[in-house]
């Protein structure tokens, strides 16, 4: 049997040591970075990969898709889409930074604690995003907006370039996410006060919530933090919070709860590759599907 093969293509300089670890731990017996890459490369490099190899060696290949922006990531996987046909296809996987996993795992999370805790759904819920020029928040908010939620997207710079940024994501994914422009205390409280839901997911080690801001935060019901790094985004929040109780009557979700699950949900798409007979197309919406699944089953005992 041909060994497995997994190419992994990136336009940052270089390759995320954490997704080679996951793609040996998945099962691959060979990992092949491609760095510095632009959108006009991709296309070339799938059709190496998939040319080279007879129907049945093809099976045994994928491509990975990474970087930072969650744009870029998106457009790479369709131009290497684009050049396959059966049987010269693979599987395709984009998760640029963990972003897509992440995110994913974030709003399942949410969605399985809002449940478990009040018995209630996404759709409708006011949702409030810290850090959504990031590709964690802005994958969250899309995912988020895509179960009918209603998302604001709080900046404290740049408006005009997030603005133009959720602009295009309304766009293209047929949401109506709104930008909140969270330059003045006044207008952070403002919101605040509205959120149902909340999720920091801005740079590590910034505070951005202090507990008396949590104080006049009276509809809220949830709320989850991305950042272990000191301090944390929430004050109070810990890492390893996983829908206790936090403030009032919310729940609170860390960001080593929404790891471990972003872990088996990146863990699980690389394996389903893996074993795919045919080619499977993987991007944030397989994520938050199979993150809900893995929250849906029962813990071993």
């Amino acid at each position: 049997m041909k060994p497995s093969i997994l190419h992994l293509m990136t336009a940052a300089k270089n390759a995320s040591p954490f997704d080679v670890n996951m793609a040996f731990d998945a099962g691959f017996d060979k990992v092949m970075p491609y760095t510095n890459l632009a959108l006009a490369d991709v296309a070339g490099l799938a059709q190496d990969a998939i040319f080279s190899r007879s129907p049945s060696g093809v099976k045994r290949e994928a491509l990975f898709i990474g970087g930072r922006d969650i744009d870029l990531a998106i457009a790479m996987m369709d131009a290497a889409k684009n050049t396959m046909f059966e049987p010269f296809a693979c599987s395709i996987f984009a998760d640029p930074s963990g972003a897509f996993t992440t995110a994913a795992a974030i709003v399942a999370k949410m969605e399985f604690h809002l449940e478990k805790q009040f018995k209630q759904g996404l759709a409708g819920k006011t949702l409030c995003i810290l850090g959504g020029n990031g590709p964690v928040g802005g994958c969250a908010a899309i995912i988020a907006a895509q179960q009918g939620m209603q998302v604001q997207l709080l900046t404290h710079k740049a408006v005009a370039e997030l603005s133009e940024k959720v602009g295009r994501w309304n766009s293209q994914y047929q949401v109506a996410m709104q930008v909140v422009d969270g330059t003045t205390e006044q207008a952070r409280q403002q919101v605040l006060e509205q959120a149902e839901l909340m999720v920091c997911a801005a740079s590590a080690g910034v505070r951005l919530i202090s507990q008396a801001q949590l104080q006049s935060a009276k509809n809220l019901k949830g709320l989850a933090d991305v950042n272990a790094v000191p301090p944390t985004a929430v004050e109070g929040l810990g890492s390893d919070q996983d829908g206790q109780i936090f403030t009032a009557k919310a729940f609170a979700v860390g960001a080593l709860a929404i790891g471990q699950l972003k872990y088996q949900t990146q863990l699980q798409l690389l394996q389903r590759m893996l074993m795919a007979d045919k080619p499977v197309y993987l991007e944030f919406g397989a994520a938050y599907r199979l993150a809900r699944d893995i929250l849906s089953k029962p813990l071993p005992t």
